[in-house]
């Protein structure tokens, strides 16, 4: 008979154990010792080894020839626990084990010496699920049980389990296992059993595992039984889980408010059989992506993804605002939280993504955070196109830019803090010449001039959280721009510090690269550098104009001046 890969591949030794070093050294060195405690608490999330470690413990305190605190798995001890054949060790599942009664009649049987082995071994999983007339029947036993009786309690939720049972236990807390260690295991595994496992299909079973290394097994099973060779396609027509590239689609239809083709790719996956739960999670867990790599350094060590896809994922953290990101989390979360109440699937879905598409359905906290963030970034009203009566309809359709960024490109030779003695005026100055009488009939002029720009220079309201990660960078780059401020104006972030230092470090190209890259990071903009200088200061000094020196020493000189 077919045996599944998690039992065929459930490890008979502490060293077999994947990712729970923290258990399995440790009683591995208490078993050498010869500290063997009378009740040991499990705890962890499913599928991390609880019950495979309690079984090897059982084993490992009866073996008769144990070798570095593991046990033989040769001698008639350790092949009669495996076989079932020693009634000594005895598993007992609480859920459905949890009244006064089983516990009672557990503490007659404990009584009695083992009839085989030298430990009578009781494992009690999910031991959370016993009642409080069943606590109270085994707290005794517990506390003070013959010499020759062991607990191992399992559990996966630590946080319903008596103080007073806790306190009387060596607790061993066991971690979801890292992706890395189990595609490594899958690798193995499947290379014994005739496959190939593509390496990124590895890390994709790995994710979907969630740090448990059984439903990595059955997840693997699951794809053996459909192609000896398991690609990444392979893995999501055998789990049935959206492709990677219908998240990125919807991500993108969402950051550029696309209803209508949210809405078609909903339905395209639903006339494909997928599941809108499961859809829900995968796009839940997209959007988590991009808020790591959104306000992390390097993320890449949290998600199990193949270069190529970390790649696109930073793309689109960098085009989609943190606002947005944290929406649709909340969203799709609330969302999730519906279907389980039985809610229209479909219909849940199509709700969560017509909100994301246009944010002012929305009346939460979350949409209006988002919303006020697209004021700050500056996004044009019509009324302000549409006063200027040179902007024509096709220049409007060429770019929906906001108007800041459709002002003039600046001069390359002074558009960024250098070394040059040049340096501090970053912006070019205002032309010398006066200005023709006539220039109000002509069209006007681009703002070039510094007082202009200035002008038109709004606060950059994300200033505080670039500042926050240059600090992990650099703590000499934060100190210097402490009580800083910025300035977006075009293609450019003026800065504002109140010392010199600050513009010192500018100078120098790594830290100039260093702090470009973090504000792209944030704003998913790439802008130029330069210092910020009130309107005031920032232009030339004023010039008398000489036409009308000349106008007023003729007054002076009784010469009549005729003005146009």
């Amino acid at each position: 008979m077919y045996q599944v890969l998690y039992r065929k591949w459930r490890p008979k030794t502490f060293s077999e154990v994947v990712g729970q070093p923290q258990v399995t050294v440790t009683l591995q060195h208490e078993l050498e010792a010869g500290r063997v405690a009378h009740a040991y608490l499990f705890t962890g999330s499913r599928g991390t080894g609880k019950t495979t470690c309690a079984r090897i413990l059982a084993k490992a305190v009866n073996c008769l020839r144990p070798k570095n605190g593991d046990p033989c798995g040769s001698c008639e001890i350790c092949e009669g626990i495996d076989n079932d054949s020693i009634m000594d060790v005895v598993e007992i599942d609480a859920a459905s084990n949890n009244g006064v009664d089983s516990i009672r009649t557990l503490r007659e049987e404990a009584g009695f010496t083992p009839a085989a082995a030298k430990y009578r071994v009781y494992i009690i999983d999910e031991v959370h699920m016993l009642s409080t007339g069943a606590f109270n029947a085994l707290l005794k036993t517990l506390e003070e049980p013959p010499a020759h009786v062991i607990f191992i309690l399992g559990t996966t939720e630590v946080h319903k389990i008596p103080a007073t049972i806790l306190s009387r236990c060596q607790r061993f807390d066991f971690r979801r296992i890292a992706p890395e260690e189990i595609a490594k295991q899958l690798t193995f595994v499947a290379e014994q059993e005739g496959a190939q496992l593509e390496e990124e299909a590895a890390f994709l079973l790995a994710r979907l595992a969630d740090g448990a290394m059984r439903d990595a097994y059955s997840l693997l099973d699951q794809c053996l039984g459909r192609n000896a060779k398991i690609t990444v396609p392979v893995v999501i027509e055998a789990t049935g889980m959206v492709g990677k590239d219908h998240l990125f689609s919807l991500a993108d239809a969402v950051e550029k408010r696309d209803s209508a083709a949210a809405l078609e790719q909903i339905d395209e996956l639903y006339s494909g059989s997928k599941d809108m739960a499961r859809l829900c999670e995968e796009l839940s867990s997209h959007y988590r992506s991009l808020m790591l790599i959104k306000t992390m350094r390097d993320a890449r060590n949290i998600l199990a993804v193949s270069e190529e896809e970390y790649s696109r994922l930073t793309k689109q953290a960098l085009r989609n605002p943190l606002p947005l990101i944290l929406h649709a989390l909340s969203l799709l979360q609330a969302a999730l939280e519906h279907m389980s109440r039985g809610a229209d699937r479909r219909i849940e879905m199509e709700m969560t993504l017509l909100k994301l598409c246009a944010p002012e359905l929305d009346s939460s906290m979350d949409s209006l955070v988002r919303r006020i963030e697209a004021l700050e970034r500056g996004t044009p009203r019509v009324s302000q196109i549409s006063s200027d009566p040179t902007v024509s309809s096709s220049n409007l359709k060429e770019n929906d830019k906001p108007a800041e960024e459709k002002q003039a490109p600046l001069s390359p030779e002074n558009s960024e803090v250098s070394g040059s003695p040049q340096s501090e005026q970053v912006l070019p100055a205002p032309p010398p010449h006066h200005k023709p009488e006539n220039s109000s009939k002509s069209a006007p002029s681009k703002p070039t001039s510094t007082s202009e720009l200035m002008a038109n220079a709004r606060r950059l309201a994300e200033w505080p959280e670039i500042l926050q990660i240059l600090k992990e960078y650099s703590a000499a780059i934060s100190a210097a721009f402490t009580g800083s401020s910025a300035y977006v104006s075009g293609d450019y972030v003026l800065i504002d510090a109140p010392r010199e230092m600050a513009f010192e470090l500018l100078r120098k190209s790594s830290q100039r690269d260093k702090m470009r890259d973090v504000i792209q990071q944030v704003t998913g903009r790439v802008y130029k550098l330069g210092p910020y200088k009130p309107v005031s200061t920032a232009g030339a000094p004023d010039e008398k104009d000489p036409l009308a020196e000349l106008a007023g020493k003729a007054r002076e000189a009784g010469i009549e001046v005729i003005e146009k």
